[in-house]
Parts: C-alpha cells; sequence; structure tokens
C-alpha cells in the first residue's frame, strides 16, 4: 500500500524523507516534487528500479530516464569530456530547469535505457527533492505520469495515474512550475538546444551565445 507523506509539516516531512529514501534503498519507487513538475524516481544504479519505472510508466527503453542529483559536485563521477561551456551553464542556471545532456563515465554500472552513452542529467530547485537526493544519491526521475497522459503538477494526478506502483508520495503541494526543463546537448563542440522548456533560447545565449537550436 502506497505511503503519502505532507511536505509542508514539518513532521510529516521528515518522516516522509526517512521512508522515501528507505524505499529507495530498497529498489522501490517514490514520487516527489520539483521545481518544474513532479517526478517518479528510483535508485539510478538499480536496473531492476529503473526497470520497474519505465513499467509504472508504461515508457519504453527507447526513451531513457533522467537522472537528478542533489548538487553539481556529483557531476565529476557521473559524466565525462564536459566542456567549459557545460560547465558555464551549470554555474548559471543550476539548481534550476535546466537538462544537460552528457557523456557519463563508461565504467557506470547503470541502465537507464538506450542512452548510447549519454545521460540528460539536472539538479532541481526544489528542497524535498533536493534533501531526498543529497540522502540517497543520484536518482533515475521522470515525470510521475503515465505516458501519453500530462505530466503532474501536484501529488493528487500523481497518484491517480501511478497508484501502488509507487511506495511512496512525498506531496509538496502544487509544483511552482507547469513547464518542463529545457534540455541542451553538451556532447559536442557546440551546445545543441534539444527542447525548450521553462528556459528559453536566448536566456540559455546568454551564458553560451553559440548554442544551437535542433531542428
Amino acid at each position: 500500500m502506497a505511503r503519502r507523506y505532507d511536505c509542508n509539516d514539518a513532521t510529516d516531512r521528515k518522516t516522509g524523507l526517512r521512508e522515501a529514501a528507505s524505499a529507495v534503498r530498497r529498489g522501490e519507487l517514490v514520487v516527489l516534487p520539483t521545481d518544474t513538475l513532479y517526478g517518479i524516481g528510483a535508485d539510478a544504479f538499480s536496473a531492476e528500479a529503473v526497470g520497474d519505472l519505465l513499467a509504472a510508466k508504461g515508457r519504453g527503453r527507447n526513451m531513457p530516464t533522467p537522472v537528478l542529483i542533489g548538487s553539481p559536485n556529483t557531476l565529476h563521477g557521473l559524466v565525462t569530456d564536459f566542456s567549459e561551456q557545460a560547465w558555464e551553464l551549470v554555474d548559471a542556471f543550476w539548481p534550476g530547469a535546466l537538462t544537460l545532456v552528457a557523456r557519463h563515465q563508461p565504467s557506470l554500472a547503470w541502465d537507464l535505457g538506450e542512452t548510447r552513452g549519454t545521460v540528460a542529467v539536472r539538479m532541481p530547485l526544489h528542497p524535498v527533492a533536493i534533501e531526498l537526493l543529497t540522502e540517497v544519491g543520484p536518482m533515475a526521475v521522470s515525470s510521475a505520469n503515465l505516458s501519453g497522459h500530462p505530466a503532474p503538477e501536484d501529488c493528487d494526478a500523481a497518484r491517480e495515474m501511478l497508484g501502488d506502483s509507487v511506495s511512496v508520495y512525498l506531496d509538496g503541494g502544487p509544483t511552482p512550475g507547469i513547464q518542463p526543463s529545457s534540455i541542451v546537448d553538451v556532447t559536442g563542440k557546440v551546445p545543441v538546444l534539444l527542447r525548450e522548456g521553462a528556459l528559453t533560447a536566448e536566456q540559455l545565449r546568454e551564458v553560451v551565445p553559440d548554442l544551437e537550436v535542433a531542428p
């Protein structure tokens, strides 16, 4: 039976974060608020848990799961060939609504789907998410909806779709943002905007003027 915790209540939040961390370590799924939309998350290094996440959403391996982290310093152990421009984007927009697609360390023992050697990584600007990520480490997190359905802006919508496939729901109230993160590919010589979301191309070009926009 799924458990739900009100993160606007100090006692419930403390209990919920403890229970969510325990669930992640057991390879179970949790729903957490972020600064954009609610996400469904699992231990990024548990292939079985990531498989359960994709199954809960009805999503195939051809759409790999992004990874959320609690600190930019975590990037050092996850990515390789990370350019100076990529670090400038991190400095300017993290924590926040920017997802970076980078080459991951080949030594990492994870299976996020068909990533072709890359990982989509972000540090969210939400205290509940950051506290959980700081406790458990990198998490595979995707929007907390069934594939093809609208991404949820509150915990009720997430629970209605995902039900008992999730062990713990962390309810942080309505999310402050209604747009998904913007996605920038930093695997090449020039950053490429793959999806414009909460951050526009103009905002990103203030930091990396040669940013290109994917057709």
